[in-house]
């Protein structure tokens, strides 16, 4: 039998699979970072369950990177952005966050609440 918590924490994998695999490769500039931040939100809290996502992208690492660039745009990828969300399933609530760790976006569960 599988518990309310375990749900709960399956969901939020499901969405952050989602958000990643859907948005990573796309375009990205300094100019267009907040329009994608909104984006990427709104399109994973249509998503059963999902009570907030907030995508932040750090624009210190984006100017970084386009500076040694030809083109004044790159590809979004893990290293450029970091995630929060809440699921809320039954009578638990499921904090996660994604950030980079060691070179890797790694996705991890904050906080399991019932």
């Amino acid at each position: 039998m599988v518990t309310d918590p375990q749900t709960a924490c399956f969901e939020a994998g499901i969405k952050f699979g989602s958000l990643y695999h859907q948005f990573a490769g796309t375009p990205l500039s300094l100019e267009s970072a907040r329009s994608l931040e909104r984006a990427m939100e709104e399109s994973i809290e249509n998503q059963p369950h999902c009570e907030a996502v907030t995508v932040e992208i750090l624009d210190d690492v984006l100017e970084a990177e386009l500076a040694d660039s030809a083109a004044d745009y790159t590809e979004l990828t893990g290293r450029f952005i970091e995630v929060e969300m809440r699921i809320e399933y039954e009578d638990v609530t499921v904090k996660t966050r994604m950030e980079m760790e060691d070179g890797y976006p790694l996705m991890k569960l904050v906080s399991v609440e019932e």
